[in-house]
């Protein structure tokens, strides 16, 4: 693909590292390549790597299986035989032969499930013990992610608000409310949903692979999709699919940075002044507002008024709504959450026969559609040189281009 490869990964049913591991085998990562970095780890056990294909939610997509060719049956997330340190962990990997980008992404996940139980249990991070985390199945989930995520050479992921049952799961402390207080800690400051499903939907492996390497939560923006893989859970769900999806693709020409959300606050004022109105505009515009204007408008009874809207960063919108309600004569106002859309900006300094003059260039993907001369520039250099303004603009404009 020309563009940096993207994955977005849409989490309905929530998200664990088999499930993660199983959509990037659905895209086409090697499971041979998978079995090759296994080994490199030097396990005590034996591990034995597999797919499946079968159906979740009438979905068709790929199971990742993790057997211990010591026991007769595969690991599914239930099943958790063995605990490790995080000491024990982190000199596992340290000594394994993977490559280090792969090495340093998963000491990183595991460095975030052992910040969290130290957290959780008020112990020193070296002395942590991962009981789940712990377990062989765990470990191939996380450094397999991480194989994967190396292998599809992958620059930037984003992904859905990751959701979570309300019942309860039974650990190696005792029986906890979901979210799980590990995944639960691992995802603080991420935003998270809880659904009416009595089963744990969001695993902590899961939670880490998120915490560590999603840069985005949220809708799916602009997005062309060039494959879609399914990655699908250990259990059948009655009311949804337990599946994964991975989208990998490219951002369409409006790249995320040019589409954002913003609040749009509208009031209609008939009893302000013109001077009291410019006022609230200059005192909006210096508090953050993206925008801030006013248009005429006629009102009930014939009345001459004016429609103030401004636009707002989600941060500030309740700031510049308290101050429209004390700035202007204003008893309501109106919020809305809208999709604004700008072009990429950039700024250069371009040399005319009239002096230089700064430039605003405007970017539609890979092109320029708005040239924009710095109006007090321009002013200056045709007063300078006794020319028109019209043609130090022009000038400014043909050599901006």
């Amino acid at each position: 693909m020309s563009h940096p490869a993207h994955l977005h990964l849409d989490c309905p049913s929530g998200i664990s590292g088999d499930m993660f591991t199983a959509a990037l085998l659905d895209l086409g990562v090697p499971l041979t390549l998978l079995q090759e970095s296994i080994q490199n780890l030097n396990l005590p056990e034996k591990v034995s790597l597999g797919t499946e294909r079968t159906i979740r939610g009438g979905l068709s997509g790929t199971r990742f299986l993790v057997q211990e060719t010591a026991h007769a049956h595969p690991h599914h997330h239930e099943h958790h035989h063995h605990g490790r340190s995080w000491a024990d962990i982190r000199e596992l990997l340290k000594k394994s032969k993977l490559l280090p980008a792969v090495r340093d992404s998963a000491l990183a996940m595991f460095l975030r499930v052992a910040e969290a139980e130290a957290k959780l249990h008020g112990v020193p991070i070296e002395t942590v013990h991962f009981h789940e985390v712990g377990a062989v199945d765990s470990i191939v989930d996380l450094v397999c992610a991480a194989v994967g995520i190396h292998y599809l050479k992958l620059e930037n992921i984003t992904a859905s608000v990751p959701v979570d049952g309300t019942g309860s799961i039974q650990c190696a402390h005792g029986t906890f409310p979901l979210p799980a207080p590990a995944t639960a800690e691992i995802l603080r400051g991420i935003p998270i949903r809880q659904l009416d499903v009595p089963h744990e939907l969001t695993t902590p492996t899961g939670a880490a692979i998120l915490a560590h390497f999603v840069k985005k939560f949220g809708v799916l923006e602009s997005f062309t999709a060039d494959l879609i893989g399914y990655g699908l859970g250990t259990r059948d769900l009655s009311d949804r699919p337990n599946v994964l999806r991975a989208f990998l693709g490219h951002l369409s020409s409006v790249s995320p940075e040019a589409t954002e959300t913003v609040f749009e606050i509208r009031t209609h004022l008939d009893d302000i002044t013109g001077e009291h109105l410019a006022h609230a505009i200059d005192r909006l515009m210096a508090e953050g507002a993206l925008d801030a204007a006013a248009s005429p408008l006629l009102m009930k009874k014939g009345r001459p008024g004016h429609l103030l809207t401004v636009l707002a960063l989600p941060a500030d919108a309740e700031k510049l709504a308290a101050i429209i309600l004390r700035e202007t004569t204003a008893f309501g106002l109106r919020i809305d959450r809208v999709e604004r859309r700008t072009l990429r900006r950039e700024e250069k300094t371009v040399s005319t026969p009239y002096g230089p003059i700064r430039v605003k260039l405007g970017y539609l993907g890979d092109s320029l559609v708005q040239i924009h001369p710095e109006d007090a520039d321009c002013r200056k250099s045709a007063t300078d040189a006794g020319v028109s303004y019209s043609e130090v603009s022009s000038s400014a404009r043909s050599l901006a281009r």
